[in-house]
C-alpha cells in the first residue's frame, strides 16, 4: 500500500464486485468506509444496496437521483457539440464518470474522508476517467484503485474472498457472466465475453433496451423534439424536465430498434475493444439537434463548431471534462446556441431516425433567396460571377506556376 486512509468513499453499487471491494478496504486498510451508490438511470432498485452496505458495516450510505442533474449538466452540455468519439460512439459511459467524481469528492469532503475508490479495472478506461476528475476537483484527494493493487485476479478468487467474509452471493453471479453491461439514462455498454471477438456477430440476447431493427413495428411513427438555445425542452408539444425527455425518446428509440452500435474502438489506455452500445434517446435526440441547427445556425459557426468536435468528443472520451480545454471549447459550443430554438420533426422505422420537417422564429433559411421561381429581385445572380473570380484567383496562380515550371 502507498498510504493509509482512515476514511474512504467508495462508488458502491451494491453488486458482488463493489461488496468485495468494500470489505476489501476495510479489512486491507482497516477504514471506514462510506458508499456512495447513484441514480443515472440504469433502471436498477436501488434500495437493495443500502440494505447490503448497511450488513456489511458502511459507516455513511449515500444514495442519491442524480438523473436531472446527469441530464442537465452533463448530456445536454454534450450534445450541444454533436460530439461523437472516433465518428460513432455517442459517449454514454464516459459522460457519466465526472458526474460520479464530483460527488465522490464533495462527499468526502462533507464526511472527513481522505481517500476515495472506485471498482474500475486497470484494462479500461473508466480508471482514468474517475481518477483525472477526481484530481481536477481536489488535487490532494487520494485514490484506491482495488483492481490495480489486490491479487483477486480471476473470478474464482473473487468468489472465494466472498465467501471467506461472509459475502452474500447470487446464483447467478457464482459462474461466469457472458458479458459484462453498464448502464445510464443516455446508454447500455456490453463488453467482454461473448464479445470479444470483433470477427463474430453478437448475439441477440446482448441487447437491453432495444428491439431488434428487424422486429421493429412495421409503421412508421412520428416524434417532435423542441428546443431552446440548443437544448430539448418538450416532445410533442408537452414540455418535460432533461431527464423526462431523454426517458421518452428511450421508449421511443427503444421500440423502434433505433440507436445500436458495434464498435471496435481505441482505448485511451492502449488497447482495442470490442462494445455493443445501446443508444436510443441519445441517437434521436443527435438526429433532432442536427435538424434544428441546419436551420438556425450561421454556416461559418456551424463549421467551425463541427471542427472542434472530434476533439471535444475524445477529451471527455479519455476523461477531460473538467480541464481547461474543455471548458474552453464548451464556451464556444455554448455561444453558438443562442439561436438554437425551435422544433424538429422525426420519423422512426425499423432502427432509423431521419429529420423529415423543421421550423423556427429564428429560422436562417430563406425561401426567397432559394426558390426556383421568380425571387422579386431578393437574390441578383450576377453578383456569383465576382465571387467565383475572387475564388478563382488563387488556383489560376498556382495552374499558372505549375505549367510554367513543368516546361
Amino acid at each position: 500500500m502507498l498510504f493509509r486512509s482512515k476514511k474512504v468513499v467508495l462508488a458502491y453499487s451494491g453488486g458482488l464486485d463493489t461488496s468485495i471491494i468494500l470489505k476489501w478496504l476495510q479489512t486491507e486498510y482497516g477504514c471506514d468506509v462510506v458508499t456512495f451508490t447513484a441514480d443515472l438511470g440504469q433502471g436498477e432498485e436501488l434500495e437493495p444496496a443500502r440494505a447490503k452496505a448497511k450488513m456489511m458495516g458502511a459507516s455513511a450510505i449515500h444514495i442519491e437521483d442524480l438523473r436531472e442533474e446527469f441530464v442537465r449538466d452533463f448530456v445536454f452540455p454534450m450534445f450541444r457539440a454533436n460530439a461523437l468519439y472516433e465518428g460513432l460512439y455517442l459517449l454514454g459511459t464516459s459522460i457519466a464518470r465526472p458526474l460520479i467524481s464530483k460527488r465522490l469528492v464533495e462527499i468526502a469532503a462533507d464526511e472527513g474522508a481522505d481517500a476515495v475508490a472506485h471498482g474500475a479495472t486497470g484494462k479500461g478506461n473508466d480508471q482514468v476517467r474517475f481518477e483525472l476528475a477526481a484530481y481536477a476537483l481536489n488535487p490532494d484527494i487520494k485514490v484506491i484503485a482495488p483492481w490495480r493493487l489486490w491479487d483477486l485476479s480471476s473470478r474464482t478468487k473473487l468468489i472465494d474472498f466472498a465467501e471467506k467474509h461472509q459475502i452474500p452471493i447470487a446464483k447467478d453471479k457464482r459462474g461466469e457472466a457472458p458479458f459484462s453491461v453498464d448502464a445510464n439514462l443516455l446508454h447500455t455498454s456490453s463488453e467482454g465475453k461473448v464479445l470479444e471477438n470483433p470477427g463474430e456477430e453478437a448475439p441477440d440476447y446482448v441487447l437491453q433496451r432495444t428491439t431488434r431493427p428487424e422486429d421493429a413495428p412495421d409503421e412508421a411513427q412520428m416524434v417532435e423534439v423542441t428546443f431552446e438555445r440548443g437544448d430539448a425542452v418538450a416532445i410533442d408539444g408537452e414540455a418535460m424536465s432533461p431527464a423526462t425527455i431523454l426517458t421518452r425518446l428511450n421508449e421511443l428509440g427503444g421500440k423502434h430498434g433505433i440507436g445500436i452500435l458495434d464498435l471496435v474502438e481505441n482505448r485511451f489506455v492502449g488497447m482495442k475493444s470490442r462494445g455493443i452500445y445501446e443508444t436510443p434517446g441519445g441517437t434521436l435526440l443527435l438526429e433532432a439537434h442536427r435538424g434544428i441547427e441546419q436551420i438556425t445556425l450561421d454556416a461559418g459557426a456551424g463549421h467551425l463548431k463541427d471542427s472542434i468536435m472530434p476533439r471535444y468528443a475524445e477529451l471527455i472520451y479519455n476523461g477531460f471534462w473538467f480541464s481547461p480545454e474543455r471548458e474552453m471549447m464548451q464556451a464556444l459550443i455554448d455561444k453558438s446556441q443562442e439561436h438554437v430554438s425551435g422544433t424538429v420533426r422525426l420519423k422512426l422505422y425499423k432502427g432509423s431516425a431521419r429529420t423529415v420537417a423543421r421550423w423556427s422564429d429564428h429560422s436562417l433559411y430563406s425561401e426567397a433567396h432559394v426558390t426556383f421561381e421568380d425571387d422579386a429581385g431578393a437574390y441578383d445572380q450576377r453578383d456569383a460571377k465576382g465571387f467565383i473570380h475572387l475564388n478563382a484567383l488563387r488556383l489560376k496562380l498556382v495552374a499558372n506556376r505549375n505549367k510554367r515550371v513543368a516546361k
